[in-house]
């Protein structure tokens, strides 16, 4: 596993593999391989003992020919411009090939929330929601959360810009507590998409994904949910992980009893029904039928990528392969449905919410889901369809052909502002 691999270089190599197959100037991809803007800040915010501290945060506004920026936000002390960059860019395309209207956008702070307390990250989430009013709104770019941000955290930007702008405007941001405008379905639509993802590609295989064995690297919502759906339609999740490391059931793990130990413990690791523990590194080697990768980008780099034994990988987390891994798991006949379409589902949902917070109309839990699906298995069948029909490599080709098209023809239809 590496952390060298820089995101934004990987974003622009997956572009130009999908240009190869595209009749678009290379100026036209050139375009599309960069940001129209970032925001580079420095929040200066008062602690609880009364000491000044500075945070670097950042706003990426990629591309919006097809609709307003959309994209979360993380808080995270890995967090550079160069990988706020790159999400924006995926983002761009993760909408595209879903089919809904909206551009890309990704922010972050340079941060470990686990060091501040909650009045503390308040401060500092205001803070930051204040240099992001300029550019932010329900027709401009529509924040949402990403790593370690969550409802609390849009709630406060929601209320920030609100008292700030004088208005009610719940469409600013996505992701937010049921009672403050946000969508049901909301929390669960990452691990979702993943599994219904999934589902479509084991059943493209001929394979019944019913006994499917699945790894699932990264225990957090995405990971956990994904984990918990392909235990309901009759996967056998035999190992899962996070930070502190993996755990292994032969028979499988019961998913619901496994989020209860670590919300309670904080990890997974010395769960008593597991038969063995391991690493990280080790559990995305393991021989299972779906391996889905949660956590951070570059979870697999190309040297790791050799010891892939699964048959099928389901991109839950941005970015989990690097362009290296990619090559070589193509060569391995793995089938990787790559992260635009496997967690597209939380934008999906996120789009849902912002439909419904313009109208001011609600829809049920079960309506939400069924879109949802809808959107996913016929953004599953564009890519197949593409993917045969212009005798691509890889699903994730396949996908960034499908993606870039669309953000062309809209660009090219609006033709250019001088």
């Amino acid at each position: 596993m590496t952390a060298n691999a820089n995101p934004f270089e990987s974003l622009q190599s997956q572009i130009e593999d999908a240009a190869v197959h595209l009749d678009v100037g290379d100026d036209v991809i050139d375009r599309l391989k960069h940001p129209e803007r970032v925001l580079e800040t420095n929040l200066t915010v008062e602690l609880d003992d009364g000491s000044l501290e500075r945070f670097r945060a950042y706003r990426s506004q990629f591309n919006g020919d097809r609709g307003p920026y959309k994209g979360g936000i993380r808080y995270h002390p890995g967090v550079t411009r160069d990988e706020v960059k790159a999400l924006s860019g995926w983002m761009v395309y993760k909408c595209a090939v879903v089919n809904i209207p909206y551009g890309g956008g990704k922010g972050g702070i340079v941060i470990d929330p686990r060091e501040y307390s909650q009045a503390e990250l308040e401060r500092i989430t205001r803070a930051f929601a204040t240099e992001l009013r300029p550019f932010i709104g329900e027709d401009r770019d529509i924040p949402a959360p990403d790593v370690n941000t969550g409802q609390r955290e849009m709630n406060w930007i929601k209320d920030t810009y609100e008292t700030l702008e004088n208005t009610t405007s719940p469409g600013v941001i996505t992701g937010k507590a049921i009672e403050s405008g946000g969508s049901y379905g909301r929390v669960e639509a990452t691990g979702r998409s993943t599994m219904l993802t999934a589902r479509e590609a084991f059943d493209y295989l001929g394979k019944d994904i019913a006994g499917a064995t699945v790894a699932v690297q990264g225990y957090g919502n995405a990971g956990w949910i994904a984990a918990n759906l392909l235990e309901e339609i009759g996967a056998t999740v035999v190992a899962v992980s996070d930070s502190s490391g993996a755990i292994y059931a032969e028979s499988g793990l019961d998913t619901q009893a496994v989020r209860s130990f670590k919300t309670d413990t904080g990890t997974v690791s010395d769960y008593e029904d597991a038969d063995d523990e391991f690493s990280n590194e080790e559990l995305l080697t393991l021989d299972v039928d779906l391996l889905v990768p949660a956590a951070l980008e570059n979870a697999i780099d190309e040297e790791l990528a050799h010891d892939v034994q699964a048959d099928v990988i389901a991109e839950a987390a941005n970015g989990p392969l690097t362009p290296g891994a990619d090559r070589v798991l193509a060569e391995q006949d793995v089938l990787v449905i790559p992260d635009i379409l496997a967690n597209a589902g939380g934008v999906t949902v996120s789009y849902f919410e912002w439909v419904q917070n313009r109208q001011r109309f609600y829809w049920s839990e079960e309506r939400v889901n069924e879109e949802l699906e809808t959107l996913i298995v016929d953004a599953f069948d564009d890519l197949v369809e593409t993917y045969e029909t212009h005798d691509i490599d890889t699903f994730r080709t396949a996908a960034y052909v499908v993606a870039i098209q669309r953000v062309v023809n809209a660009f090219e239809e609006g033709g250019t502002f001088p």
